[in-house]
């Protein structure tokens, strides 16, 4: 159950990632439990300070993995998510913990490695033909191992290929159990491959030879959803001020600046809010 001491590791988390409070006790503000691409890619830096200048509300975020941003929902720390395992935010609604989840932008996974691509994937048009043939292989997997939307993608594909890489944790498949950005790190570091969504791949700074080995496989597709946490079961939702930040995101005003964020003049979300 939510109560004031999992609200205050938010907001201690927050502070740590470098946002600073509201100057007061009145200040309207929201805590939006978020994947880490979303993060990482630096579309908050460009989308947020919009949102503030002309509500007043200021969004404290708190990035983590998908599967993590879903259980503080459940445990009502927090009053907006923004992530992206369809399936598993859909389950958060049904069971009582979302008012209704809505589509908000999309990119796509894409499958990275090294130029050398030990596996031979770069050919390839299937993902889950990629993964069968890096398991053959025992070409090293750098996987996030965190319950994550990137981590649950990555499980489809290997459930697609039959294939079940845990036996070999450890070995040529490695867990990381952390972020995309610590996941690209280590891939990198030991020459691995790895699947990451393309936002963070644009952004990310230490390719060292990295490539783009795979894309395009409608299987790659990947979607990310709001929800309002559901105040009737927690009541400490601040309820007015989220439902505004995601009727502004749905808006096109906060469509149109999704769209807007470009690095190195890619963009790296497609607005698809309906």
């Amino acid at each position: 159950m939510f109560n004031e001491n999992s609200r205050f590791f938010s907001l201690a988390l927050v502070l740590i990632m470098g946002i600073a409070p509201a100057a007061n006790a009145t200040d309207r503000s929201i805590i939006l439990q978020s994947t880490t691409s979303t993060a990482n890619s630096g579309l908050y830096k460009f989308l947020l300070p919009k949102f503030e200048k002309m509500t007043g509300i200021k969004v404290r975020v708190v990035a983590v993995g998908t599967g993590q941003a879903l259980r503080n929902g459940r445990a009502g720390d927090g009053d907006v998510l923004l992530v992206h395992a369809k399936p598993a935010e859909e389950e958060f609604v049904n069971q009582g913990y979302g008012v209704k989840r809505f589509d908000v932008m999309f990119n796509d996974f894409i499958i990275v490695g090294p130029k050398a691509d030990p596996a031979g994937i770069r050919s390839g048009t299937n993902a889950a033909s990629a993964f069968a043939k890096i398991a053959e292989g025992k070409a090293f997997f750098a996987s996030r191992g965190d319950s994550s939307g990137t981590h649950n993608k990555e499980l489809q594909l290997w459930q697609s290929a039959n294939i079940n890489p845990t036996p070999d944790s450890g070995k040529w498949y490695r867990e990381t159990g952390s972020g995309m950005g610590a996941t690209l790190n280590i891939a990198v570091g030991m020459g691995a491959y790895a699947i990451t969504d393309r936002g963070t791949w644009i952004s990310f700074k230490n390719k060292r030879g990295f490539e783009v080995l795979l894309e395009g496989d409608k299987a790659l597709f990947n979607q990310y959803g709001i929800i309002l946490i559901n105040p009737a079961r927690h009541k400490n939702v601040n309820q007015r001020d989220g439902q505004a930040f995601i009727d502004w995101i749905l808006s096109q005003e906060g469509q149109s600046t999704i769209a807007a964020y470009k690095l190195n003049g890619k963009q790296l979300f497609f607005p698809n809010a309906r």
